[in-house]
């Protein structure tokens, strides 16, 4: 008798599912109003609440917590404090807690807060976390990757425009699409002329396009930011170099959908001109030392370039040969503000870049640094020169990264795989061995570098002001 009065004492809170005593006008565990009528507490009052009964089996246990909140709650008098008291995790609470615990590991990342209203058997103070899933774990992003872009999602593929369309870049310039040059998976180029143009030289222009939000975001950042013609000017003049391969933008704008730049024309890509063959040595000291020009200079101004190729090297040719590093779609910031960035792995996507090329930073998602753009244009310079590189057949990006790594412990190794029976050059070794030992955040010795390269083209009759030959 005295056990069924004392169930009949109880009813539950409407919010967080507490069990009340039937005299208690505010729930101590959320300290949410208790609806009642004119005495208090009717069976009407406690029938037309939602039914937050636990199963009977853990009704004493629940009875004891709600029997010490009580005593917590009043001061003695029966009054309740005005404070609320410490929330009370509910039945369903407990449990949600104990399988996120025995689904999370103790290095699992970061969970983001959960905003969403709670449930009517959560405190509304206090939400319980529920253990992360692949579609609900935040995007790691690079330090200094460009603001605005889309990560983890796809963007729609691109879709030729029609020759003959006109485009209107920001200064209201029109540009007639003359022909369609080439076409990837993130952009489309086009031969362009300023419309009403009619000499040949005034219609010698490239127009790039791509998604609003995709990669040539970051070029377009990249070229506002740290190529303005002035700017690269100024620098070629205080080095006194006589050309330096940076590209000059002439126009960009946006369609409905798309972004566009538009450059004045570069020649052909070093990919075309090459057609499958390789280079002398000669070629190859020519080229590294007009590419080490442009880092020196992108890295002087807190950029790395991140994704050099053949793809990415346009040359003019010409008495005095002019080459250009382009593809900036990967460019990033490693040195913002004049404070380099920590190595630290997956803060980025990894592997992003041209798979045979890209540093080992770049395959276990750091943020690039200088020596990873030394890395890749030494890599470069053995492919170009003797064919092949020992990860060059193999597309796994993961095998590619291991294999990478084993040979920056061994650059001899490296060295005879590439050159397999034929003489080593020494440059490509000296060259390849220091960058090798570079740290991740340590300024390479440009100047020392170009001087080792210049002069072995110089040995072998070569110089950066003579034709490039192939």
């Amino acid at each position: 008798m005295e056990g069924a009065l004392e169930r009949k004492s109880f009813r539950f809170c409407p919010q967080c599912g507490s069990k009340l005593k039937s005299t208690f006008k505010f729930c101590p565990s959320c300290g949410e109003k208790i609806p009642c009528g004119a005495d208090g507490s009717t069976s009407e009052d406690i029938s037309s609440l939602p039914n937050f009964s636990p199963p009977k089996g853990d009704e004493p246990n629940r009875t004891n917590q709600a029997s010490s909140i009580c005593h917590e709650a009043t001061d003695g008098h029966g009054s309740l404090h005005l404070a609320r008291p410490f929330l009370r995790k509910t039945r369903n609470s407990l449990r949600q807690d104990r399988e996120a615990k025995s689904s999370v590991t103790e290095d699992s990342p970061p969970r983001t807060e959960d905003n969403s209203m709670p449930s009517p058997t959560q405190s509304p103070l206090k939400r319980v976390k529920k253990a992360p899933t692949p579609e609900s774990l935040p995007i790691l992003k690079s330090p200094r990757s460009g603001r605005g872009l889309i990560k983890g999602k796809k963007l729609p593929p691109l879709e030729r425009l029609e020759e003959g369309e006109e485009l209107m870049d920001t200064t209201g310039r029109k540009w007639t699409l003359v022909k369609l040059l080439s076409q990837s998976v993130v952009e489309i180029v086009y031969e362009v002329a300023i419309k009403g143009s009619r000499s040949s030289k005034e219609s010698a222009f490239i127009l790039k396009l791509g998604s609003e939000r995709g990669t040539i975001y970051k070029e377009q950042n990249f070229l506002q930011r740290a190529a303005k013609p002035l700017s690269v000017a100024k620098w070629t003049k205080q080095h006194e170099l006589d050309f330096l391969g940076i590209p000059s933008c002439v126009g960009f704008g946006l369609t409905d959908s798309y972004r566009f730049l538009i450059f004045p024309c570069m020649g052909h890509s070093l990919e075309s001109l090459m057609n499958d063959k390789l280079l002398p040595e000669k070629t190859v000291l020519h080229l590294a030392c007009r590419i080490l020009d442009v880092l020196y200079y992108i890295h002087s101004n807190e950029y790395v370039h991140a994704d050099i190729n053949a793809d990415n090297i346009y040359i003019r040719m010409g008495q005095n040969t002019e080459v250009y590093l382009v593809g900036y779609h990967h460019a990033s910031r490693y040195c913002p503000s004049g404070r380099h960035v920590s190595y630290r792995q997956g803060s980025q996507e990894p592997h992003e870049g041209s798979l045979e090329f890209i540093s080992v930073d770049c395959h276990q998602g750091a943020v690039p640094s200088r020596r990873s753009d030394l890395q890749s244009l030494g890599y470069c310079m053995l492919r170009w020169h003797t064919g092949a590189l020992p990860w060059s057949a193999i597309v796994d990006p993961d095998q590619v990264a291991n294999l990478k790594e084993r040979y920056l412990d061994d650059i001899p190794a490296l060295l005879s795989h590439c050159f397999g029976r034929n003489k080593i050059s020494g440059a490509l070794g000296s060259y390849m061995k220091t960058v090798a030992e570079l740290q991740y955040a340590e300024q390479p010795d440009y100047a020392e570098l170009k001087t080792r390269l210049g002069m072995a083209l110089s040995n072998l009759g070569g110089s950066v002001q003579k034709p490039l030959s192939f």
